[in-house]
């Protein structure tokens, strides 16, 4: 049995292939203990603990990032060189309010009591520019016991170049206390990103690891797997070492299986929007993910291979208030699980964008989770009323107000992935996922003058089947500077088989046959003088004008300039797996669906259970399209159909 899992803010999501069909299944988060969501979920898919040799967990998990996003890591020491110790609190000097003459200052990231600062010091050249010595080992040893750090972030001056003396700092660092090498977990440039990235990985890593030995003692006997934050899977045992590669863990596993689905419908060019209960998560997805090592989290720079995406605080439970100026705001603030939206009559009182669709109609109380949770109208009213009253409107224009700011906050993301980037969003399929992207694809198309959407099949657990979908690999990196046109191409082949015997020799002892993996060279390029770079995939040759092309396609000039190489990278892949994700029911139309009085549509629209559907139905807007893990909103003007896979393909 193969189980993937997706804990999100809100729900965790379960997709369950049992070796002939596919089951999902969805439980309310527990975010101060989320292995015990897992476990619940777990008991309630009938999957019991004589069934665990034979299962395999593909988790995607939040423990990172709300570590991160919240501030809750552990005490940890950071070591570096003589005059570095507040490296981190500089940082890049970058103004969030470029015009706020009084900027409140943002709190470092490490105290000045636990910042060490050591010999060890290399130059740009490789050679040594102050020694480390034996007294210094002995004296930084003494220091961390007298300290007690949970965790040691190690980050010295040029280490991706020679990484002996981070490595003989490890060895002097008691036992019991988590590590973090920067020339382990980032061997880049960049001291700041490559600094932030090594202080993130120790700073939560602990917690991490604390989580995944919880979740497999629970799953005792269970091979436990973990999505890494670019898309490719690792061993739990292994994934505590490398927590800062896990930060955008859920959402990667979304990417891929809307790849995989996209791939099966005959749709590659997809911008992606996932939308669940705390967050939205849009990508665009042309042939292959995209990754970039410019990510950040909350205010942090991460630097580590992650899928290309933007994040937004708006989600399913985004609450909605009126501001000291009387305008409606909607988010970033969330109700979360506990209490949640009002309608989940969990104690919540404030107005979410959840309890603007139930107070529209869009969202039935007696089909959420297919009828395992009842919805309370009466709550949605009154906490969506109370923003009527202050607004002096009616209860339907604030619950359309509510809609409207979130599809405007969403549409904004998804414009800054696709129109901002040079792509026009009109030749690409939207695709929504998360239990409330069908519920604003729509308006969310229209709003981009996008003519064509889909609402995958599974779409409520989508990052879930992800997991599923996801092959093992890494994603490995070297900096290698200089002018492109000054190394042969043996040269820099070299350096990627260096990068893959490391990579092969961790994906063995996970159980991968050398001859199954699959390499995939590429290299970040940029015009001497320039701070950002452009990846492109190695064609086994030297080829500048291709980088000039990238260029102009991504920035709209070329420059006549030197193109300088700046860092080598490698993905590593094993084989895909392969499941049948779905297909339609054949045969006979369904029968007459029910139709409901809603708000704008007094007549009553139709009600289709989406398990009813078969191959080619076709389905006029308005609907409502009901499922166990979702609900589809077809607004007027749209119309679907039904994809020989099971999808929703919508037109306008």
């Amino acid at each position: 049995m193969l189980l993937g899992v997706d804990t999100g803010g809100t729900f965790t999501d379960f997709v369950l292939f049992d070796g002939e069909c596919l089951r999902v299944h969805k439980v309310l988060s527990t975010p101060h203990a989320p292995e015990q969501a897992i476990l619940q979920g777990v008991a309630e898919l009938g999957i019991g603990p004589d069934h665990f040799s034979g299962l395999t967990v593909v988790h995607g998990s939040t423990v990172a990032t709300n570590a991160v996003l919240e501030g809750k890591g552990v005490r940890t020491v950071l070591i570096t060189n003589h005059g570095l110790g507040d490296l981190l609190t500089i940082g890049r000097q970058a103004r969030a309010e470029l015009y706020n003459l009084q900027p409140r200052l943002p709190a470092s990231p490490v105290p000045s009591e636990l910042c060490l600062e050591v010999g060890g010091r290399l130059g740009a050249d490789g050679e040594v520019v102050e020694p480390l010595t034996d007294g210094e080992l002995a004296a930084l040893r003494e220091e961390l016991e007298r300290l007690r750090p949970e965790a040691v972030a190690i980050n010295l001056l040029f280490s991706f170049l020679d990484d002996r003396f981070e490595r003989a700092i490890e060895q002097q660092v008691p036992e019991g206390i988590f590590v973090s090498r920067s020339s382990a977990v980032l061997p880049e440039y960049r001291e700041y990103e490559r600094g932030i990235t090594t202080w993130l990985n120790a700073w939560v890593g602990p917690k991490v690891e604390g989580y995944l030995a919880r979740l497999c003692d629970g799953l005792g006997g269970a091979r436990v797997s973990v999505m890494q934050s670019c898309g490719n899977t690792i061993e739990a045992e292994l994934a505590g070492q490398r927590a800062v590669n896990m930060l955008l863990s859920g959402p990667a596993g979304g990417l891929q299986a809307a790849r995989a689905v996209g791939t099966l419908a005959g749709r590659e060019r997809l911008l992606t929007f996932d939308m669940g209960g705390t967050s939205t998560d849009v990508a665009l997805i042309d042939g292959d993910l995209q990754l970039t090592s410019e990510g950040h989290i909350g205010p942090w720079p991460v630097a580590v291979p992650m899928v290309d995406m933007h994040t937004i605080g708006a989600g399913g439970g985004s609450i909605a208030r009126v501001d000291a100026g009387g305008l409606l705001q909607v988010g970033p603030e969330s109700a979360g699980a506990a209490p949640g939206p009002a309608c989940y009559g969990r104690g919540g009182e404030q107005a979410t964008v959840t309890d603007a669709n139930l107070v529209l109609g869009r969202l039935l109380p007696d089909a959420f989770l297919g009828g395992g949770m009842g919805l309370d109208v009466a709550a949605a009213e009154a906490a969506v009323g109370r923003i009527a009253d202050q607004l002096g409107i009616g209860l339907h224009a604030a619950a359309e107000g509510i809609v409207r700011i979130a599809n405007e906050h969403m549409a904004r993301a998804l414009r800054v992935i696709s129109v901002q980037r040079g792509h026009d969003p009109a030749g690409m399929t939207l695709t929504c996922f998360g239990g409330a992207g069908g519920l604003h694809v729509c308006a969310l198309a229209e709003a981009l003058g996008m003519r064509q959407a889909m609402v995958p099949v599974h779409g409520g657990v989508l990052s879930a089947l992800g997991m599923l979908c996801a092959p093992r690999g890494r994603q490995l990196s070297h900096t290698l500077q200089g002018l492109l046109r000054e190394f042969s191409a043996v040269e820099l082949e070299q350096g990627w088989e260096e990068l893959r015997g490391q990579g092969v020799h961790s994906l063995q002892l996970e159980g991968l046959l050398e001859e199954e993996i699959q390499a995939f060279p590429s290299m970040d390029l940029r015009y001497r003088g320039q701070s950002h770079a452009l990846n492109l995939p190695w064609q086994g040759r030297l080829d500048e004008e291709a980088f000039h092309l990238a260029h102009q396609q991504r920035y709209g000039h070329r420059l006549e300039l030197p193109v300088e190489l700046v860092t080598l990278r490698l993905g590593l892949r094993g084989p895909t797996p392969q499941l049948p994700i779905a297909h339609a029911r054949q045969g006979q139309l369904a029968e007459e669906p029910r139709h409901v009085a809603i708000h704008a549509f007094p007549e009553g629209v139709p009600v289709w259970r989406r398990e009813d559907l078969v191959v080619a139905q076709h389905i006029e807007g308005p609907a409502l399209i009901t499922e166990q893990v979702s609900t589809s909103w077809i607004a007027l003007g749209w119309a679907c159909v039904v994809d020989p896979h099971g999808n929703l393909v919508l037109q306008r």
